[in-house]
């Protein structure tokens, strides 16, 4: 897929449309692993485990686990591997062309083998894994607001949650240094949130901007940690209630 929109948003956000996938290659460990992991763990703490994959598509992906603390009782689930390649930002765009993602968790959340069978529990490592290769494979980009639905027609991400889509959003709840990180050979790779939201969510940042969201998200304290069970902020838009 190129730049070039193929529609563009009553908002105004330039709306892709994914049709050519590239054709799958294996994927092994990456080179910035190894900084990116000593970055985590300077930034956010100590990592508690690794996620690895076995068999990847086009750039591997493993999850660096972060546990709640007494200090900040969230977990917090962080890429490694979709920085491997750049991502096809276009040229004035001010975002970094590599990406890792992280979404935040209640500290409870289960991460057990059996628990991760069930997708009630998976769903926000497969968010993670989907949203890191779907630069590579449709040769496109994520950055700042970019909102990508659960498919087409969008779907909850598991039975339990009414999320249908994610927003690509800054890392508010990191310390500021942890949003970048510059290794031994000059490469700049971005850090960025996975923010999962409601379809009314997705409508009004559609219809007027990702500014208009995330106004409606201060006001409501909602933050970069999900919460499964947070209030809709899009549904009062629509005369609704949550």
């Amino acid at each position: 897929m190129s730049n070039d929109y193929d529609e563009v948003s009553p908002g105004g956000s330039p709306i892709h449309r994914h049709r050519d996938e590239n054709a799958f290659t294996a994927a092994s460990e990456g080179p910035n692993v190894a900084a990116i992991a000593a970055h985590i763990a300077q930034h956010l703490g100590p990592v508690a485990g690794v996620y690895h994959e076995i068999i990847s598509d086009t750039v591997r992906i493993d999850l660096h686990v972060v546990a709640a603390t007494g200090a900040f009782p969230f977990l917090r689930i962080v890429t490694s591997g979709m920085s491997d390649l750049p991502m096809d930002v276009p040229e004035g765009a001010e975002s970094p062309d590599r990406l890792e993602l992280m979404v935040t968790l209640p500290g409870t959340w289960p991460l057990s083998e059996t628990a991760l069978a069930d997708e009630r529990s998976y769903w926000p490592l497969r968010l993670l894994k989907t949203l890191a290769r779907l630069p590579h494979k449709y040769d496109t980009w994520l950055g700042f607001g970019h909102s990508i639905p659960n498919g087409m027609p969008a779907e909850p991400y598991a039975t339990t949650v009414g999320f249908q889509g994610a927003l690509i959003l800054p890392p508010a709840s990191a310390p500021d240094a942890f949003a970048h990180l510059t290794t031994d050979d000059g490469t700049l790779i971005g850090f960025m949130a996975v923010v999962p939201v409601y379809p009314e969510e997705m409508a009004l940042k559609l219809e007027d901007d990702a500014e208009a969201l995330l106004a409606r998200f201060s006001a409501k304290g909602i933050s970069d940690i999900i919460d499964p069970f947070r209030l809709n902020v899009g549904a009062t838009h629509y005369g609704l209630h949550s």
